[in-house]
């Protein structure tokens, strides 16, 4: 076999490695080891997972992408393939190439692999891992090959195995750290040999930025925001915030509750706004769909709240571990009736922290429903960034000490009657699902029902006053525009990136309603518009044609359950460029 060099390869300074096996057999641990140990040593990593609605069995896969320069997006191509067991090779052969090394147990794989296709390294991962004791170990045998071929240095390995380990026996903690050495030596052959050589430029830079997940980074945001009530029912992909604002419990004297249902959930939620606390719940598609009727009680007890919308492919359960962008139109006119909202979709790590952050604030002063639209794609990537500005977004309260004749719903030119707290001041804070008048009290006036509505319709134009600014890039003339929300963004740009097209530039949303006044201007001084988003009827195309009268000229949609590559969107936006 001669000697191949991924430093050489079509795309420079960077390599895209999957690992794939079925469940259970420690994926993510590899991914956890690999990445963490990666940056620590001053690489760019990138990693996302895909995997199958299953506990046992099926196939999954992670890719860790790793460079000499920021990535922060999802790539088709496979330089390095780790298969862990039969069917990894299948499953993931639409993402290969001639270019693709298969690293791993070939005589595991069988007639599986094409070596006339493929360029193979052999590597008996099974056989290692059963010397030390059982095949179990085979995957952090992998770890000790691939970080072996990215330079990282043997001892390094087993001080952060340790680490990492540290709540087991002390055999099993033994028997990884010799499993990782194995691992290491065998693949620091290659690279001593010349077979295999990985050649990607370090920086202190990474080591010292923060490495994270789009759950952590909403999670943080909420925390800086004030959160300190979070209610949700378990549903994926929306159960890591939950998890993971339960593990800050303690320390940031956080109320996390697991309700019986989403139901529940809001109510909840709204309960607590009410008692003056700043709440969130968290949940999916299916789990939103029945929080419908608390949100319609939002609308009309001008309560404030936050939800976390984690999307996923629907109808009903559809693809319950996989990613799109289907819900727009669902949070949009979510509750009956017609009540002021503000929907937010972050497209990266930073944004998904601010806009959890912005959320609390305007919601707290708007007393508005605030919907954070996030995906499974965007909460489950993990790559470094720079760390959080914690003390850019202070948490805004706005409530009063209520005076004996407080009016929970008194008339208010700008739409936003003083929000009063029970307990704090002399005043009764009345609310009530029905309509009502200032005082709270049920009504069906006429003429109270029509100034309450108008009231409440009103808040809208002080909302628009403080529209998040999408962000044009390159900020430039351009004769296309591409136009993208939510996390479709650092896709999108690494795309452009790689068009290098001076005439083309990218306008995200992290603010899809109410849309930025000036959408309108930005669509008219490009002589070709696209819009590009996760779904299958291009929900944010018919959103702006509705509130600008502009119809795009192109759609690049995608509802298939992955995320977009940037191949995907490169090769698309060429012909529709060209």
């Amino acid at each position: 076999m001669g000697v191949v060099k991924l430093s050489d390869m079509e795309i420079k300074g960077q390599v895209s490695m999957v690992l794939c096996g079925p469940a259970g057999m420690g994926i993510q641990t590899v991914e956890s080891l690999l990445t963490k140990i990666l940056k620590q040593n001053g690489y760019n990593v990138f990693a996302t997972p895909e995997y199958m609605s299953r506990v046992r069995g099926g196939m999954n896969s992670t890719e860790i992408r790793v460079a000499d320069r920021p990535v922060r997006a999802f790539t088709k191509q496979i330089d390095v393939l780790v298969p862990l067991a039969r069917g990894a090779v299948e499953h993931t052969a639409w993402r290969m190439t001639d270019k693709t090394v298969i690293l791993g147990d070939l005589n595991m794989l069988g007639d599986e692999v094409d070596t006339k296709t493929y360029t193979c390294c052999p590597v008996p991962l099974g056989k290692i891992a059963e010397e030390i004791g059982n095949k179990v170990f085979s995957n952090i045998v992998a770890v000790g090959v691939l970080a072996a071929l990215l330079g990282i240095q043997s001892e390094q390995l087993a001080d952060y195995i340790r680490r990492f380990f540290r709540r087991k026996t002390e055999d099993i903690v033994e028997k990884n750290i010799a499993a990782v050495k194995a691992g290491h030596e065998y693949g620091s052959r290659f690279v001593t040999d010349g077979t295999l050589q990985i050649s990607i430029a370090s920086s202190d830079k990474p080591a010292s930025q923060m490495f994270l997940s789009g759950t952590e980074a909403v999670g943080l945001g909420a925390l800086t925001g004030g959160c300190n009530f979070v209610s949700s029912y378990p549903m994926s992909p929306s159960t890591g915030v939950l998890a993971y604002m339960a593990k800050q419990s303690n320390d940031f004297g956080l109320v996390v509750e697991q309700a019986e249902d989403e139901i529940a959930a809001v109510n909840m939620a709204l309960g607590a706004w009410y008692a003056g606390a700043r709440a969130m719940a968290t949940t999916s598609g299916g789990g939103f769909a029945l929080m419908c009727e608390g949100i319609s009680l939002a609308g009309i007890i001008e309560s404030p709240l936050v939800v976390h919308l984690a999307q996923r492919p629907g109808p009903a359960t559809g693809l319950p571990t996989r990613t799109e962008q289907g819900d727009l139109e669902l949070a949009l006119y979510a509750g009956h009736g017609e009540f002021p909202r503000i929907l937010l979709a972050p497209g990266t790590l930073q944004e998904a922290f601010t806009c959890t952050a912005q959320a609390f604030n305007l919601a707290d002063k708007y007393q508005v429903p605030v919907f954070i639209l996030t995906d499974q794609y965007l909460l489950e990537s993990l790559y470094n960034t720079d760390p959080f500005d914690v003390d850019a977004i202070p948490a805004e309260k706005h409530f009063i000490e209520t005076a004996g004749d407080y009016q929970r719903f008194k008339g208010a030119e700008n739409g936003l009657s003083p929000r009063g707290i029970p307990g704090r001041g002399k005043g009764l804070v009345c609310v009530d699902s029905d309509e009502h008048d200032e005082s709270g009290h049920i009504t069906e006036d006429r003429n109270v029902r029509i100034a309450q509505n108008e009231k409440r319709l009103r808040k809208m134009n002080g909302i628009l006053q403080d529209v998040i600014e999408p962000t044009l890039w390159p900020d430039t003339e351009y004769k296309n525009l591409v136009l993208c929300w939510g996390s479709t963004f650092p896709i999108v740009a690494e795309a452009l990136a790689r068009l290098d097209r001076k005439d083309t530039s990218l306008l995200h949303y992290s603010q899809i309603y109410p849309l930025h006044p000036e959408m309108a201007g930005y669509l008219d001084r490009a002589e070709k518009t696209i819009v590009l988003e996760g779904n299958a009827t291009g929900q944010f195309a018919k959103l702006i044609k509705l509130h600008t009268g502009v119809e795009v000229d192109h759609r690049i949609l995608k509802y298939d359950g992955f995320p977009f590559s940037v191949e995907d969107v490169v090769e698309q936006l060429t012909e529709i460029l060209s």
